[in-house]
């Protein structure tokens, strides 16, 4: 793949990846080459946490649909070599936080997918990308879903965040309502978030 034609996104979203059990197994270093792209996207590159998840979802009977896909994510790393992580400097400490989903993304069983990315001076610190454990029957349970698991890690960072800023005596008024942000959206108690959703709750599982 040294010499591969580089591609300017990791996922072709015109096709949507199936496994049939009828098909042969392809014949390639499926495993080694997830694994490789598993610790390249924990590391330094956020940018593949979907296509990465998408492809292990094909661990256990890889066909040849999914080693393509395997390459087209190597042909992007190819054509973004020089991209990585860079932090801003400044005074203040500017702390966010995404979260989106698809919608019944998965052909096979119609689940979800979440994913979610933190942001801090300038340049991401934690991300990740999941499938949803239950079939969402709305684009808006799937984001509340989504949503949940972003809390959960936000909630870790920030409390980490607070115990480095009081160890070194410097605080930041934003915090307060980052975290009674947190609070609404895990009781469902926003305006944002009709009572109709609140049924969520008991799926998500948010860790205290």
């Amino acid at each position: 793949m040294d010499e591969c034609k580089a591609v300017v996104s990791p996922v072709d979203i015109s096709t949507r990846l199936i496994s049939s059990d009828a098909a042969t197994k392809v014949n390639a270093p499926f495993r080694e080459a997830v694994g490789a792209l598993m610790h390249l996207m924990t590391a330094t590159r956020p940018d593949i946490a979907y296509a990465v998840g998408y492809v292990s979802r094909f661990m256990e009977n890889p066909q040849e649909e999914h080693w393509v896909a395997v390459k087209r994510i190597f042909r992007y790393l190819q054509g973004t070599k020089t991209h990585g992580i860079c932090f801003k400097p400044g005074d203040n400490i500017d702390f966010r936080g995404y979260s989106d989903a698809d919608w019944a993304g998965d052909l096979a069983d119609r689940k979800s997918t979440s994913g979610y990315t933190f942001i801090l001076m300038g340049a991401p610190v934690s991300w990740g990308s999941k499938k949803q454990s239950s079939v969402s029957l709305s684009t808006s349970e799937a984001e509340y879903i989504a949503l949940s698991l972003a809390i959960q890690e936000g909630k870790w960072i920030h409390r980490l965040l607070c115990e480095i800023l009081a160890a070194t005596n410097e605080t930041d008024g934003r915090y307060g309502s980052w975290t009674r942000s947190l609070y609404e959206a895990e009781r469902g108690t926003s305006q944002t978030v009709g009572p109709e959703r609140r049924h969520l709750r008991g799926r998500m599982k948010i860790r205290k």
